[in-house]
């Protein structure tokens, strides 16, 4: 059964469903990226979490992410320490 530590958060008006994957994550296609976040994001409202998923990971010395535009200059500012001390919720199926 699938299991991620997630930070379910509120920032800004907006609820951020932040996910941390492995660092394999950025080296999959732009298609299996898109669909690992469209089953994620399905996941999550099935869980009835609210939000955009957004889905981070390490990347030689920084975090990556994709995340809407309005959205990058949040994620530009923050770092895994930050995601990891923000960890509030368990997404499972």
């Amino acid at each position: 059964m699938p299991r991620f530590e997630i930070a379910h958060i509120h920032h800004g008006g907006v609820d951020l469903i932040i996910v941390p994957l492995e660092p394999s994550f950025g080296f999959k296609s732009r298609q299996e990226q898109r669909a690992a976040i469209a089953e994620l994001q399905a996941r999550a409202s099935a869980a009835n979490l609210c939000g955009t998923l957004v889905p981070v990971w390490g990347s030689v010395g920084h975090m990556a992410f994709i995340a809407p535009s309005p959205w990058r200059p949040f994620f530009e500012s923050i770092n895994l320490h930050w995601v990891a001390m923000n960890l509030n919720r368990d997404l499972y199926w």
